[in-house]
């Protein structure tokens, strides 16, 4: 019985190695270089949030409601805005740029870790003028109380309409409790 066992084994780790050569020799050969060419921003945000337009894609019913609260605790890379607030904007972008009205997007960003450093004020910070129009066009941020404690950041040091939370897990639930889904991007 033990060898049968082990010829199914080995032919399934034979079958699996075949796959994976298989795939090594094509993947180079079909593999693409992605193409900026067709991203462009608005019709909301005009100098940031990026997309593309999508033939064919499915219409997007006009009742639609979106709810999102995005999770961000990745920091900026030095010198360059947050890219995570970023993917907000470019959510609303592509979605006023499909016909969904701004009144039927309400995005909260929960922010945790070292991101909430790019939440503070100060012209060290490239995120600021990004998160300011955010805010303007009702995007909520929201900061993890307990990581604002542990890296430092008080309150009244955080960008103007900035919302400050016990902790990201509250804000999260509480924003559940609202109807917000959490955008796993």
């Amino acid at each position: 019985m033990g060898s049968v066992m082990e010829d199914v084994m080995e032919n399934a780790i034979d079958t699996a190695l075949a796959f994976v050569l298989a795939m090594a020799l094509v993947a180079p050969a079909t593999a693409q270089t992605p193409s900026l060419e067709a991203f462009d921003t608005g019709p909301v945000f005009e100098e940031f949030g990026p997309h593309a337009p999508v033939d064919g894609a499915s219409t997007i019913p006009s009742l639609s409601r979106f709810d999102i609260a995005f999770d961000v605790a990745d920091v900026a890379k030095e010198g360059a805005r947050n890219r995570s607030f970023e993917s907000a904007a470019r959510f609303i972008n592509m979605h006023a740029a499909a016909g969904v009205s701004l009144d039927r997007m309400n995005l909260a960003v929960v922010v945790h870790g070292r991101a909430v450093t790019d939440l503070v004020s100060g012209q060290a910070n490239r995120s600021e003028p990004m998160v300011r129009a955010m805010l303007e066009r009702g995007v909520r941020f929201i900061v993890c109380g307990q990581s604002a404690a542990a890296y430092g950041v008080r309150a009244e040091q955080l960008i103007e309409g900035v919302e400050m939370q016990i902790s990201a897990m509250t804000a999260h639930a509480l924003l559940q409790q609202d109807g917000y889904t959490v955008n796993p991007f």
